[in-house]
């Protein structure tokens, strides 16, 4: 008879993605874990087999529950362009106020654009949220174009509020974004 697991599959991999957050994925060994969880190797070893399994499922679990979460916003927005403001606003928010923490965060993304499981995610996260923007707006000559500049534009102005840090970053990407809107006149 199977021993019970003292920690779910989704705790466990809370537990993996917080380590990854905190240290970088490269800390996220087998001995890390264990030690976060309170955990053997051995059980962490049955559970994923190799670093790299239990690193994808970890990134798995936070593309997953992006995807909620871009789902959950995009639902309570209004379909205007002031909604795709307060849409990417939203997603903003975890990125926190510390340039270099949101800098050791894209060591996440080189792990993203090195699986090609993972990559695949992105993409198709990519879209969704394109569409969710597109939605919009609608009214507009080329909503799908608008929506993919907006989310160049947002992802653009994180990285510039890495550099400069100048107060928190939902503040400079609202500014950016609004920037964009009046740009093209929406």
């Amino acid at each position: 008879m199977p021993r019970r697991r003292t920690l779910s599959d989704e705790q466990l991999l809370a537990i993996v993605l917080g380590l990854i957050h905190a240290e970088g994925p490269d800390a996220a060994t087998f001995a890390a874990v264990a030690k976060a969880s309170g955990l053997s190797g051995s059980t962490l070893v049955q559970r994923f087999a190799t670093k790299a399994a239990m690193l994808r499922a970890a990134l798995l679990y936070a593309w997953d529950r992006l995807d909620a979460e871009t789902e959950r916003l995009a639902g309570l927005v209004a379909k205007t362009p002031e909604g795709a403001v307060a849409l990417l606003l939203g997603l903003s928010q975890d990125y926190g106020d510390n340039a270099a923490a949101y800098g050791e965060g894209l060591l996440v993304l080189r792990e993203d654009f090195r699986d090609p499981v993972l990559r695949a995610r992105g993409a198709a996260w990519g879209k969704a949220l394109t569409a969710a923007i597109a939605s919009c707006f609608e009214s507009a000559p080329a909503p799908e174009t608008i929506a993919r500049l907006m989310l160049s534009q947002w992802q653009g102005s994180l990285t510039w509020w890495g550099f400069g840090s100048e107060g928190p970053v939902s503040a400079y990407v609202e500014t950016e974004l609004r920037r964009f809107l009046a740009a093209v006149k929406i």
